[in-house]
């Protein structure tokens, strides 16, 4: 068998396979490398695009559930009607005494009733808006805190080396 010259490394392997073992090594570096990239490319994709969406759903669910239980459309529809259905009867024929009393006692029911549900709704409009507040204050931090996270090692490292 004839061998070539220089056809062998140091190693005994000829030079081609030498060439492609570092090559494949070289390779799954640069894989490596690549998937850090990307792994740091999901993240950046992840922390600024993705969750920040998943933060403005729950923000919206958040918001929806505190109209619903604190019933403020229905408190609005039915404002004016008497409270918990407290009505008095005219009765038959007209007599003025008894007329005037269930006028009077239904006024009450109904200025209660409306009273209450405005109360009502206030506190629920006020907890929407502080909900509302809370959710841009949840956001600016989710943004600023890489920032924040940064600074603060920085400043660390400046501290440690004075």
């Amino acid at each position: 068998m004839a061998r070539w010259k220089g056809c062998y490394t140091k190693k005994g392997k000829t030079s081609l396979i030498y060439f492609f073992e570092n090559f494949v090594m070289i390779n799954e570096r640069m894989e490596q490398a690549a998937e850090r990239k990307i792994i740091f490319h999901k993240f950046i994709e992840w922390y600024f695009f993705e969750h920040p969406q998943r933060i403005i759903r729950g923000w919206k669910n958040l918001l929806k559930f505190n109209l619903e239980y604190f019933s403020i459309p229905l408190l609005l529809k039915t404002l004016f009607s008497p409270w918990k259905r407290y009505r008095w009867s005219y009765g038959r024929g007209f007599d003025l005494r008894r007329y005037l009393e269930a006028f009077v006692s239904n006024a009450i029911s109904r200025g209660l009733g409306a009273i209450l549900r405005i109360f009502l709704i206030i506190i629920g409009i006020g907890v929407e808006f502080l909900i509302l507040i809370g959710g841009i204050i949840g956001l600016i931090l989710w943004f600023t805190w890489p920032i924040v996270l940064v600074a603060g090692m920085a400043l660390g490292i400046w501290l440690t080396a004075c």
